[in-house]
């Protein structure tokens, strides 16, 4: 009893260790007995229970366990691998056995499999390499089926232990908190998969990873390892020839260049699956991506954090980093399917935890301007302006917007005016904001009902939009532009001048040749204006 009572004490010292140096342990940097008291306690405890020999055969196993862990964490891979041999753990079975060794063996096994692959540069053999690869991936995928199984098992027993208690209580997440070695567990075989080139053996595993039934425990691992690493996967990764939907075979000649699975026939406990019954599945690549991405949007919504308090900072900066990643995929992926309405509902979702951050701001307005709400979209152009006041791009495409599609002149005018009260720090888009400004004039000049505001509008959209041209005299479309106003005041044969210019720098360009027409038109050159409407037509059959 007192040896077992030093097996409890030495894995707790362990525990509380590892839980202190997360950061060393996460980058594979080893701990020193020197450093670590807890760590040299633990080692001495566990060192004499296996000198003795007194525990009874399971527990023995047990504190090998234990000290196969701790000298990983040391960097002492190759004492693990043999604390792992002498506790004989390839032959382990899991049938009817506790939680706790559940989770025991589960972190064996990817411990075994993380000292095999720092331990291959003393291999010479390539044959011998290879055995070692398949030893590593055997480790893995067991570590994997057994960790679900063990997650699975442990939410049921605190479920049925809290429905027993009070009425109403609620678990703590802590309970459901993934460890290191669990988290390496879950992902060590699909990452491996995947490193080595093994697209459809990396991709099962997930899939499979993905379609367990859920846990409290995998929900954030799900959404921020499984989910993303898949939708790279079958975005950067995967044609859509090659696609195969998660309920068929992919195509044999994939099959054949793949691996065959390394998974322990001692295993005769499986995770449980989702049911297949009434399941949607995707038809492509990126119908699937699409699904997972809307499920980890989802995902990030509920577990945002929007609380400002000063200690919730980094909680809240971690939330916001991986929110965004989602995001910023989903802008892709929608954007390839056209579906920008989808698009901006979900952004609109993100807004609640998006104080102050230009990046979600911005996706929307574009989102907006792209699915025709335009007069939203220049609601949320404001509130980027306000974050980035220096930035031209934004009051200019909000111009753009009321100038097009809203025809709110007045607003139009107020941007344009932003971005030339930027001055030089405009750069190239100081021209542009001048573009702007001339045309509000212009439409203004048109819209007016007195012939001296007429007049007055239209002489200053002409200033405008030659100081315009002074500044970017190689730009084309504000040539273009120019020569209709130069048009609109009657001054033809100057329009045409200008025109050729443009047509100089553009060749091709439709609203120039469709302007030249009319413009030959009216001076009455017909032939002239007929042989530029059939160069155009041949040109741009499509438009009407």
């Amino acid at each position: 009893s007192e040896d077992y009572g030093s097996m409890l004490l030495a894995e707790a010292l362990l525990e509380e260790c590892l839980k202190e140096n997360f950061a060393k342990l996460k980058d594979s940097i080893p701990l020193t007995e020197k450093n670590e008291p807890k760590l040299s306690e633990a080692k001495q405890y566990l060192t004499n229970i296996l000198s003795r020999g007194k525990l009874r055969p399971k527990y023995m196993t047990e504190a090998m366990l234990i000290l196969g862990k701790l000298h990983y964490v040391e960097g002492s891979y190759r004492d693990a691998i043999s604390m792992y041999a002498r506790a004989g753990i390839d032959d382990l079975s899991t049938k009817d056995e506790p939680l706790y060794m559940l989770r025991l063996v589960t972190e064996a096994f990817v411990i075994k499999g993380l000292s095999l692959e720092r331990s291959t540069n003393s291999i010479a053999s390539r044959a011998r390499l290879c055995e070692r690869e398949e030893e590593v991936m055997a480790c893995f995928e067991t570590a994997c089926v057994i960790a679900q199984v063990y997650l699975q098992e442990l939410e049921k027993t605190l479920n049925n232990t809290h429905s027993r208690s009070i009425k109403g209580s609620n678990m703590t997440y802590s309970e459901f908190e993934l460890s290191y070695f669990l988290e390496a567990a879950l992902q060590s075989a699909y990452v491996t998969h995947l490193k080595k080139g093994n697209i459809v053996k990396g991709m099962r595993s997930l899939r499979e990873i993905l379609r367990t039934v859920e846990t409290k425990a995998t929900q954030t691992f799900k959404m921020v390892r499984g989910m993303n690493g898949r939708w790279e996967v079958l975005l950067h990764s995967l044609s859509e020839d090659c696609y195969w939907s998660p309920l068929s075979d992919p195509l044999p000649e994939f099959m054949n260049k793949e691996d065959q699975s390394y998974v322990s026939n001692l295993l005769c406990r499986r995770p449980e699956l989702c049911t297949e019954e009434n399941a949607y599945c995707p038809q492509d690549n990126v119908e699937e991506a699409l699904l997972l991405l809307l499920i980890s949007e989802s995902m990030a919504n509920r577990d945002a954090v929007i609380s400002r308090a000063p200690d919730q900072r980094d909680d809240r900066a971690v939330s916001l980093r991986d929110a965004s990643a989602v995001y910023d995929l989903l802008s892709i992926t929608l954007g390839r399917r056209g579906q920008y309405v989808m698009l901006s509902e979900c952004l609109e979702r993100a807004m609640k935890f998006a104080f102050d951050e230009f990046h979600l701001w911005y996706q929307l307005a574009l989102s907006m301007v792209a699915c025709g709400k335009s007069a939203y979209a220049v609601s949320v152009l404001k509130e980027c302006a306000k974050l980035r006041p220096t930035d031209p791009t934004i009051p200019l495409l909000a111009a753009k917007v009321c100038i097009g599609s809203l025809h709110w002149l007045e607003e139009g005018e107020y941007f344009a005016k932003m971005v030339i009260d930027l001055g030089e720090d405009a750069g190239e888009s100081l021209a542009k904001g001048y573009l702007a400004l001339g045309l509000t004039y212009s439409l203004q000049a048109t819209d007016a009902t007195l012939k001296g505001t007429q007049d007055e509008l239209n002489k200053k959209a002409l200033q405008t939009l030659e100081r315009a041209r002074d500044l970017a005299p190689e730009d084309h479309q504000i040539i273009l532009y120019l020569s209709l106003q130069l048009a609109l005041v009657r001054q033809i044969s100057d329009a045409i001048e200008h025109l050729q210019e443009a047509l100089q720098l553009c060749k091709d360009d439709m609203n120039s040749l469709h302007l030249l027409a009319l413009l030959f038109s009216a001076q009455k050159h017909y032939q002239h204006a007929l042989d530029v409407i059939n160069m155009a037509v041949v040109e741009y059959p499509e438009s009407f």
